[in-house]
């Protein structure tokens, strides 16, 4: 079953008014669960967290003039540098978490070497966890996005070296 099927499920649970659903398969479970109407406005509030930071990120060379001529040069060879890496991005919106539990280590960390298949995140939408797995194999070179954050679709998540 892959994400869109799980989406789509979603969305037929909510609209039929169940407050529960669970579904066993031979390789996974997933287990739906609804709650009020306020969940949904919730769910709102995140998608629009993360358009504040970029805002934020501008604001700040603004306020350092003498800092905006050093930006952009180093700005560019940084551009020229990550070019030679893959991105892997947010399939879906919901919460990042970078550990699968609170008390477990993280499930990638710079300098990590990971292969295609391996996961490297969950992502939290509304109430499901989805582990997100590399599709591609490499060396983690930067992470991205900050453990426990709202994510976007299509975010990039992290840069990885495929050499």
């Amino acid at each position: 079953m892959d994400i869109r099927e799980i989406q789509n499920l979603i969305k037929f649970v909510a609209k039929s008014g169940a407050t529960e659903v669970k579904l066993e398969m031979d390789d996974f479970k997933i287990t739906i669960k609804t709650t009020e109407a306020g969940a949904a406005e919730a769910t709102t509030y995140v998608q629009h967290v993360p358009m504040a930071q970029p805002v934020q990120q501008a604001i700040a060379p603004v306020a350092a003039p003498a800092a905006a001529p050093q930006a952009p040069a180093a700005a560019a060879p940084a551009a020229d540098d990550n070019s030679k890496y893959i991105t892997i991005k947010s399939p879906i919106i919901g919460t990042l978490y970078r550990k699968p539990s609170p008390d477990k280590p993280v499930f990638v960390e710079v300098g990590t070497t990971i292969s295609k298949g391996d996961v490297v995140c969950v992502i939290e939408a509304m109430k499901l966890f989805n582990e997100i797995e590399s599709e591609v194999s490499g060396k983690i070179v930067k992470v991205l996005v900050d453990d426990a954050s709202p994510v976007e679709f299509d975010q990039p998540l992290f840069l990885v070296d495929p050499s």
